[in-house]
């Protein structure tokens, strides 16, 4: 088996057939063995169906795992990992607005450079709104300003790899997973092509902007302890502010101007309490992490697989 296509769903009833044949019209004439691995990710519209009546038809070597419930991404592409049994593996999203002809374009660069181990896909032009452009640019300053892992801007988990870098990835059994640190992490020769989001075929986006910050806050708190010496700096700041004022205030009462105790007194005390606020917030997100992964939960719950191998006499 060459390769193996991840494809994670959630309530992607009107893509996954199309996603197939999309597909199919790429990869059936590239005369290598392939697979199609979709994880319904505890979806609740009629994708489930969908996937079950592609099995039964179509003359491809498909699989399908279906979720107790909603898990979410991180865990179907884990799912997935674990399913693959191809020498490369690519993961792509069944809404087509990743192509199937960027993934062939991945293989063709693993085939002829050996000494790349992973192919990733970035957005050559982002089709957001300015501000979710910003605020995703920010998030990657912040990052690399915090952590030594480099973190590519625009990169997506739109990507073809070698089983070496599947291999290490099942490795890191981390509860909560953020794949583009993940990739990082790990390390690998990857290279980095640009590719252009295409339109939804059907449906909608499963990613608001609450999401993307809960993902953010998952990015930088699982790959860089850097908000841990956070409080460090507001102590330090809260007691240099305090006694500047204090200075101040000295020598203006040296120079006859009353001071009003009670408002330094408040000034102060708000100041500090934001930063013991502040301490206790950061130090709840480390602690809440460490509780969940201590509970030793899987990733994921498996209702049902069905799979469906390819007749070569038709």
């Amino acid at each position: 088996m060459k390769l193996s296509l991840i494809v994670p769903c959630c309530n992607e009833e009107g893509n996954v057939t199309r996603f197939f044949e999309a597909a199919e019209s790429v990869f059936a004439r590239e005369g290598f063995e392939y697979e199609y691995i979709f994880v319904n990710d505890g979806s609740r519209d009629g994708t489930l169906s969908e996937l079950k009546a592609l099995s039964g038809t179509a003359n491809a070597n498909l699989r399908v795992i279906s979720f107790s419930r909603n898990f979410g991404k991180e865990s179907a592409i884990y799912a997935g990992m674990k399913a693959a049994a191809g020498e490369y593996t690519t993961l792509i999203d069944a809404d087509l607005q990743q192509r199937p002809e960027v993934a062939l374009q991945m293989v063709r660069i693993l085939d002829e450079k050996p000494e790349i181990d992973c192919v990733a896909a970035f957005q050559d032009r982002r089709k957001e709104s300015k501000l979710l452009i910003w605020f995703k640019n920010m998030f990657y300053r912040v990052i690399n300003g915090m952590t030594t892992i480099p973190f590519t801007n625009a990169a997506s988990d739109f990507r073809t790899f070698r089983a070496p870098v599947r291999e290490a990835i099942l490795g890191l059994c981390e509860y909560h997973r953020f794949s583009k640190g993940i990739f990082s992490w790990v390390g690998f020769e990857t290279e980095y092509i640009p590719y252009e989001v295409m339109e939804r075929t059907a449906g909608k986006s499963k990613w608001s902007f609450f999401k993307l910050c809960k993902y953010a806050i998952e990015g930088i708190v699982g790959y860089t302890t850097a908000p841990l010496r956070l409080p460090v700096w507001l102590g330090g700041a809260s007691a240099a502010g305090g006694a500047i004022y204090f200075i101040v205030a000295l020598i203006r009462r040296l120079c006859g101007v009353p001071w009003h105790k009670a408002a330094v007194l408040l000034a102060f005390v708000a100041f500090m309490g934001g930063c013991i606020l502040t301490a206790i917030g950061v130090l709840g997100e480390y602690l809440a992490k460490t509780y969940e992964q201590g509970k030793g939960r899987p990733l994921y719950i498996v209702r049902e697989t069905f799979e469906k191998e390819r007749d070569e006499n038709k």
